[in-house]
Parts: C-alpha cells; structure tokens; sequence
C-alpha cells in the first residue's frame, strides 16, 4: 500500500501514532501478567499499522469501551479498536470488522428466564458496561427492560450480583469465565448479537484516511495477520470476519 505524505499527517498529527486500546474487552486487549504492558490482538494491530505508516506509536489505555471511544471522538487519540455502531459512527468512520464475537445474557441457575425473548419484561433488570456496544444497542432493542450501567464490562456480573439484578449482558467469554468462578450462574442458549469489532478514525481525518484503515484491515484479515494474532493470544471464541 503506497502511503502518502499527507495522509501519514492526516493519521499522526503530532508525529506519533496514538492508539486507543480498550482494556475492557479482554477478548482483545489486556495487561501482560508480567510487564503490566497492553498486550492483545489489538495491540498487535497498532503496532503494525505504526509500521505501515512509519511512524511511533503510542498506546493510549482505557478501561471500558465509551472511554476509548471518546478519546478517538475528541481527537486524543488519532484512531481505536471497538466495535461498529451507528451513534459512534456519527464521528468515527469505520473500517469493515477484523473479528467477530458474541453478545449473551446470563442468569442464575434458578432463574425463570429461560430465552432471550424471556428478557424483555418490566420487571427485569439488566446489566451492561457503560458505553459498551451491547450497551448501545440494548439501549435500543430493550422496550420494557430496564438497564443499569457498571462502570465497565469487566464489572458487569459483580454489579449483576452485588445489586442482586435479573440479567447481566455481556460478551461471551467474559461471563463464561465470570460464571465458571463463581458458581450457579447459567448463559442462555442463544446470542442477542454479534459484535463486530472493527477500527475507527476521526471522520475529521478525511475520506482518504478512512480508506487506508478499510485497506490496512482487509489486508491483515487476507495475510493471516488477524488468524495469527488470535491463535497468538489463545482466543476462543472469536472469529475472523469475513473480507469485504
């Protein structure tokens, strides 16, 4: 991909390349048990998208998804990793998604809520991480439900339970893993949603900078990159996207 001048500036302003990771999705991003580093197949991503564009990178860290949105929104960072939605798109252009994964509820194991279509009652509760794309779009799905935000998706299933609520929302694997340590706990059969986590710029970069990202991801899902990355990290769970 022959990459120019003007672009290389559209994306790194300051000269360095400033990457928002979301921590809040372990699936993609978390903190090196060792080091304490970002680590993950966004990272991954970053750094070879610095690479192409020859410049530094920095890596700037958030704990939950709205955090790192913002930051590419208001410009403090020049682009991030969370998934497709149409608010964030109203200042964010969207590459197509490089992975796949999975929105599911989980319940108590006594539970009466059985189905997904079980969930939207008036006297459900559900859970969510503030800002998160499930969020957003349970925000709009949910007529009769009523959320309640944790502060991020990590602390879903402690606010489902210290709060004693009906439902937690949330990424797959991160409740599975969540359920698995604490017991009575049960995912319903079947998603709400799929994911689609892609990259992000400003639109404030222009047409171009957003077409070198869309390129830069159909790449890296035709190489491998992304295959790799996830096998890399022992992800399961997630998939590749299919090209576009």
């Amino acid at each position: 991909m022959n990459i120019d001048s003007a672009t290389v500036t559209a994306f790194a302003p300051t000269g360095t390349l400033r990457a928002s990771i979301n921590l809040g999705n372990p699936i993609l991003a978390n903190r090196d048990p060792q080091s304490g580093e970002p680590t993950g197949v966004s990272v991954d991503l970053a750094r070879a998208f610095a690479q192409r564009l020859g410049v530094p990178l920095e890596l700037v860290v958030f704990d939950a998804a709205g955090k790192s949105v913002e930051a590419v929104s208001d410009e403090r960072a020049d682009f991030g990793f969370f998934a497709v939605d149409p608010k964030r798109g109203e200042t964010i252009a969207f590459t197509a998604p490089y992975v796949l994964i999975e929105g599911f509820y989980l319940v108590r194991a006594d539970s009466p809520i059985r189905a997904n279509a079980d969930v939207d009652q008036p006297h459900n509760r559900v859970a969510v991480g503030n800002g998160s794309a499930y969020d957003l779009f349970l925000s709009r799905e949910l007529k009769a439900a009523q959320i309640v935000r944790a502060p991020t998706s990590p602390t879903v299933v402690q606010t489902f339970l210290e709060q004693t609520l009906e439902v937690a929302a949330g990424v797959k694997q991160q409740l599975e893993a969540d359920a698995a340590k604490i017991g009575g706990l049960r995912l319903l059969d079947e998603r709400f949603m799929v994911i689609r986590q892609a990259i992000g710029v400003p639109r404030s970069r222009g047409i171009m900078a957003a077409q070198v990202l869309r390129e830069f991801v159909e790449d890296m899902k035709q190489n491998g990159f992304v295959t790799e990355a996830l096998e890399r990290h022992r992800i399961v769970g997630a998939s590749v996207a299919p090209l576009e």
